[in-house]
């Protein structure tokens, strides 16, 4: 039997009401709750004259198309013609991108270093409900974001991945235990890696409640003097890795190995680099190699060996330390986050200053889905991405009708997530205004 599909339906475009973004009104009512909009306006609050959209309306028609995963200012379009996102958002109209861009360029110079400002007020607001100890593991990292076309700042420079292309070099610090953003700035393609490291240490420092242990993780490119002089005056700890320079690589032959396993062993000396005020603990971790192994690796190898180098102030045993240093592969998970699921570094204009208050309003988008988590979601849900959270709740599609004069948005009867929705409505209804 010869089957096809049905030739009878007739198609009509004639239903009104409908949205693609059902789970949004979970997200707004958290941000009404704690009443965001309000504190975006007194923060951003500057002189202007007939404009239509109040700048923190502005603020938000960027901000929640980043995190449904409309990447780039063009397609906020999208959100334009949809009269129930409006609705559940609180935005009488959507501002086309034009306007938008518009707003960067113009307002950004006025406004970028009062978005910072009040960024780090909420960073330090949110730290401040976790009751957990007040023990703190920064990473900081970059990335390269490769560009095209005439961006200023956009310039040769570190871009391993795309090697000559010109770039921005964004920095990020994380918080380990807690997945928040604590800083991140947009830099121009040509500045070294630990470019405004110590000065954005020193800032996170600054925003964190009542610190009784810091600890500070990063790789080979903030193995920096001046870096780690500012951890050590801020009375933290590091473990940062070394960059194997002619002095450091003569030493590591001659030093005395305990094992760890029959791969691996340790061994640790002091040293001070020129220049430096004091000398430092290096920790070494040394592996035998395979043919196969030696061909993965770009390290540091003679003889067979590859070796690993950490200079730290922590006490920790060397291979113990190691561990440690490890567990910062969770940044670098959060850098591809930002980097693909948000349009941080991306350059939605041609002038720096503006394509810095978008990665700055990417950042905080960022940290809105991590508080939203963390307040609203069960635990385990915690470690959903923003993609598997826009699947499974802000995507939902759902009909907008109103039932003795009420609004009504009916969601799908068949959801695997009803429990979840009601669950994160019941946590949202407790939050109170934190500004």
């Amino acid at each position: 039997m010869h089957r096809t599909g049905s030739r009878s339906v007739k198609v009509e475009f004639s239903a009104g009401q409908l949205t693609h973004y059902g789970g949004v009104y979970l997200l707004h009512r958290f941000l009404q709750q704690l009443q965001l909009r309000t504190f975006l306006g007194r923060q951003l609050r500057i002189p202007e004259r007939n404009n239509h959209y109040s700048i923190s309306e502005r603020i938000l028609a960027m901000i929640y198309p980043m995190i449904l995963g409309l990447d780039n200012v063009e397609l906020t379009a999208l959100l334009g013609t949809n009269g129930v996102f409006q609705y559940l958002t609180g935005l009488p109209h959507f501002p086309r991108p034009n306007t938008l861009r518009r707003f960067l360029i113009s307002k950004a110079p006025l406004l970028l270093l009062r978005l910072r400002h009040m960024h780090n007020r909420l960073r330090t607001s949110f730290l401040q409900l976790d009751s957990s100890p007040s023990n703190y593991w920064l990473d900081f990292d970059s990335t390269a974001k490769t560009l095209y076309g005439h961006q200023e700042g956009a310039v040769r420079g570190y871009n391993p991945g795309h090697r000559g292309k010109k770039s921005y070099h964004p920095l990020i610090c994380t918080e380990a235990h807690r997945g928040d953003c604590l800083g991140g700035e947009l830099r121009q393609g040509n500045v070294t890696t630990a470019s405004g490291a110590g000065r954005m240490f020193t800032n996170v420092v600054d925003l964190l409640p009542s610190v009784q242990s810091l600890r500070v993780r990063a790789d080979a490119g903030f193995y920096n003097g001046s870096f780690i002089k500012e951890i050590r005056h801020r009375g933290g700890s590091f473990a940062i890795v070394a960059h194997l320079s002619p002095a450091i690589k003569n030493r590591l032959g001659g030093l005395h190995y305990q094992e760890v396993n029959p791969v691996q062993s340790t061994a640790e000396f002091e040293y001070q680099p020129y220049e430096w005020k004091h000398s430092c603990r290096y920790v070494v971790l040394r592996e035998k190699l395979t043919e196969k192994r030696k061909e993965q690796l770009k390290l540091f190898t003679v003889d067979a060996y590859a070796y690993h180098v950490i200079v730290t102030n922590l006490s920790l045993p060397p291979y113990a330390l190691f561990q440690f240093y490890e567990d910062r592969a969770g940044i670098e998970r959060i850098v591809r986050i930002l980097v693909d699921d948000y349009p941080f570094g991306s350059a939605p204009t041609q002038y720096f200053t503006a394509n810095a208050f978008y990665a700055e309003l990417s950042l905080l988008a960022y940290n809105i889905i991590i508080w939203f988590k963390r307040l609203c979601l069960p635990k385990e849900w915690q470690s959903y991405t923003v993609e598997t959270l826009r699947h499974r709740l802000l995507l939902i599609p759902g009909v907008f009708t109103r039932t003795n004069n009420r609004p009504l948005l009916k969601l799908p009867k068949s959801s695997l997530y009803h429990d979840i929705f009601g669950y994160a409505e019941e946590q949202i209804n407790k939050l109170h205004s934190m500004f």
